[in-house]
């Protein structure tokens, strides 16, 4: 199988020749007035999502690898805001590490900057218009280093792929079918099957697609490093168990009982009831299928999603910021209310107000939306209060923002 290569890029082909069909390298996307991903803001992404939670931890969301090792201690290898760049970051581990290879995985890319998020959820906005927006959001995964090839050896994916070179050279080795008939998901040696394979070669500003059926492995082309980011677009198998699992996210149960089963009674038979830990569990999944308590959070994930562009979660709010009566607010992203009728919440940027909105501040909205600028101080003294934490919650979504006056 020979790799369609493109020197022209638009959804309208994409979406008719290669989506769910076959890879494509497009070539020269950083030209774009659009291009998905920008260097500085991939950087700075890297530097806040791998920030590690203490100093003996690597955070959840990353790996880092030397040469086939996988690091359990961050130590100084992972990006620092003194590095500047990621051109200072690669000369820091080229010295730290002496030139070994290594790699840094960085997952839930996305939720760590809003420009970069930004940026990606305006130029994949394109694709969602011709082939729906994801009801289960697209991930996206930062790739760094100089390592052998990745991590996991050849694999299947159960996303379709885009991968955005951002600096260096990236190889992507393909299969159209499993090469091996081993009953094993992945390969790390896979030397034997390199005939059946073709490659894809992709330079900086390059955009490579691939269907989710396709087998592959990530191979470095040289010694030097290189960065790429790949958005993943879910496409086959496990959607229920992820969608239940965004449902719940952040649910606790109350106890803090240790998770452990009794041993069993002298006839050899375990107790009738569950532990204590998995009890509480349950009771605790049961009270949030309360109907209302239930309708309430899938109303509020369904807005998440809908406006996080395809991204979400997304970054965090930041923190409120006082609002006085004469400073000018505008919006900067589309509003969308909660649906029925009476006080309800709005989301933006993949957040929900914490609190229904009244008449006085649906008119206050209602105005933001219409492009007016609005001042806390031009509203009754009777409505202000209400107002005036609504639009600093929105501030903190990033979904109004200061007008310069000066």
């Amino acid at each position: 199988m020979t790799l369609a290569v493109e020197k022209s890029f638009d959804w309208d082909t994409f979406a008719d020749r290669f989506w769910d069909r076959a890879p494509v390298l497009y070539k020269g996307l950083d030209g774009l007035d659009t291009a998905p991903f920008d260097e500085r803001e991939v950087f700075r992404a890297a530097v806040l999502g791998s920030c590690p939670p203490h100093p003996l931890a690597v955070p959840g969301n990353v790996q880092f690898l030397v040469r086939r090792r996988q690091q359990t201690r961050p130590h100084d290898y992972l990006p620092q805001s003194r590095d500047g760049s990621l051109d200072g970051y690669e000369r820091r581990m080229a010295d730290r590490l002496d030139g070994q290879r290594y790699a840094l995985v960085v997952h839930r890319f996305h939720s760590f900057s809003h420009p970069l998020w930004d940026r990606a959820q305006r130029f994949y906005a394109g694709l969602w218009e011709r082939v729906g927006q994801p009801t289960h959001t697209a991930g996206s995964t930062m790739f760094h280093g100089s390592y052998e090839h990745s991590p996991v050896g050849v694999h299947q994916d159960r996303f379709a792929t885009f991968m955005f070179c951002v600096r260096g050279i990236k190889r992507m080795r393909f299969w159209a079918e499993r090469p091996w008939s081993d009953p094993v998901h992945t390969v790390l040696d896979y030397q034997p099957y390199l005939a059946s394979s073709f490659v894809a070669e992709v330079e900086p500003g390059d955009l490579l697609y691939w269907p989710a059926r396709y087998y592959h492995v990530g191979e470095s082309a040289s010694d030097a490093p290189a960065t790429s980011v790949n958005v993943g677009i879910p496409r086959r198998e496990h959607r229920p168990y992820y969608e239940i699992k965004d449902l719940f996210r952040g649910t606790r149960p109350k106890s803090s009982a240790p998770l452990f089963t009794p041993d069993a009674g002298p006839d050899g038979r375990l107790a009738g009831e569950l532990p204590r830990a998995l009890a509480d569990a349950v009771d605790a999944f049961a009270e949030h299928l309360d109907e209302e308590r239930f309708a309430g959070r899938a109303t509020a994930l369904a807005l998440r999603v809908r406006t996080a562009g395809g991204f979400w979660p997304t970054e965090p709010p930041a923190a409120p910021r006082p609002l006085d009566d004469d400073t000018p607010v505008r919006g900067c992203t589309p509003l969308l209310p909660a649906p029925g009728d009476g006080p309800h919440g709005w989301a933006a940027n993949g957040h929900v107000t914490s609190d229904a909105t009244g008449a006085e501040a649906l008119a206050v909205l209602r105005r933001l939306d219409a492009g007016e600028t609005v001042r806390v101080g031009d509203l009754p003294e009777t409505r202000r209060a209400d107002v005036r934490r609504l639009l600093q919650e929105l501030e903190s979504f990033r979904a109004v923002t200061r007008v310069d006056t000066h």
